[in-house]
């Protein structure tokens, strides 16, 4: 989705392209150069191999490894057409090697090498308080933040704290962005997902809402 935000007093118009629920884990991270281990922990499918022949078995043999850029395909060509000034999306996927899966339906993992391809699509800023962002623990988290740092993404919604996961990513362009990510109860984010002064997790809201903290 496009947005330009409407200019104040002579300001000038940023556009901003937001992108919910991306998920690079399973298939995807199967086709790229570093794939993490295929194993999966869900009822029906066992190892994300499954899905890259299931997709394969609906559009065609899919090369491999890809190129970091392979995996968005047109979109690629619709964003350089829009040239948005902020690239947000929110990150449904841990970046880790981490073999520490949680107990629960879906862990989706992409490993640090391959989350290059975020860099490929221009991202600026990932939303990470959602109810994937932990699928393989504190270790996992510690990790992804690792590994969006040294691509020089911002992140906004989980930290290594709670004062860190409060605090807003600000992005620069032909005006200040400001990004907040937090998670409700009924986002699906477990309480205990919830950061502390002294433990690396996500802004989870309260009952009735989230306060801001600034």
């Amino acid at each position: 989705m496009s947005v330009a935000a409407p200019p104040r007093g002579g300001a000038q118009t940023v556009r901003l392209f937001l992108c919910g629920d991306v998920m690079i884990g399973r298939g995807v991270d199967q086709i790229l150069s570093s794939p993490c281990p295929p194993k999966l922990y869900e009822e029906y499918v066992l190892s994300a191999e499954e899905y890259v022949r299931l997709a394969e078995a609906a559009s065609g043999p899919i090369p491999r490894p890809v190129d970091p850029s392979y995996i968005w395909g047109d979109a690629l060509t619709e964003l350089e057409a829009h040239a948005p000034d902020a690239r947000i999306v929110n990150l449904e996927t841990s970046v880790t090697r981490s073999e520490t899966a949680e107990h629960k339906a879906i862990n989706y993992r992409v490993s640090p090498q391959n989350a290059e391809c975020l860099r490929a699509a221009g991202i600026d800023c990932c939303a990470l308080a959602n109810n994937h962002v932990l699928d393989w623990g504190p270790s996992g988290l510690l990790e992804t933040l690792g590994a969006l740092e040294r691509l020089n993404i911002a992140v906004a919604g989980a930290g290594r704290s709670i004062d860190e996961a409060r605090r807003p990513a600000i992005i620069e362009s032909k005006g200040r962005v400001v990004v907040l990510s937090f998670a409700l109860p009924d986002s699906g984010t477990p309480l205990e997902w919830a950061a502390t002064p002294s433990s690396p997790a996500i802004w989870r809201g309260a009952r009735r809402g989230a306060k801001i903290f600034w």
